[in-house]
């Protein structure tokens, strides 16, 4: 009686065991900017201190391979909130100079010193 009451346990506990290491290696797996072709590399970032309305955050991130990089893709990796918040990502070119910290107020870096070769804009959505 005792080994049949045993098979019972393992029969749901190797299921949930194995699901529940499925789902460790998933959250550990997501692809990052590093994955995606360019040789992109976090460098600064900035948010405001706003917790009503929306949220800003402005990304420095470098760029080894401008000629094959994804920028639209890296982009994407970064969040966003709803309620016209906003995330905004500078590529820098990772052999000439770019900044390391970012301003809330534009411009968000020094332009006469650093030179950014890709702006995108990623808006939350209205709910």
């Amino acid at each position: 009686m005792a080994q049949q009451k045993s098979k019972k346990v393992w029969f749901f506990a190797i299921p949930l065991i194995c699901l529940l290491g499925y789902f460790i290696w998933d959250a550990y797996s997501q692809p990052s900017i590093k994955d995606l072709p360019g040789d992109f590399e976090e460098v600064a970032f900035v948010r405001n201190e706003q917790n009503k309305g929306g949220i800003i955050r402005i990304y420095a991130v470098t760029v080894g391979d401008p000629m094959n990089a994804q920028y639209d893709q890296c982009a994407d990796q970064f969040p966003t909130n709803d309620y016209g918040s906003v995330t905004k990502v500078f590529f820098f070119d990772k052999h000439k100079p770019f900044p390391t910290t970012l301003n809330i107020e534009e411009p968000h870096y020094d332009d006469k010193k650093f030179e950014a070769i890709n702006i995108q804009k990623r808006y939350g959505s209205q709910k």
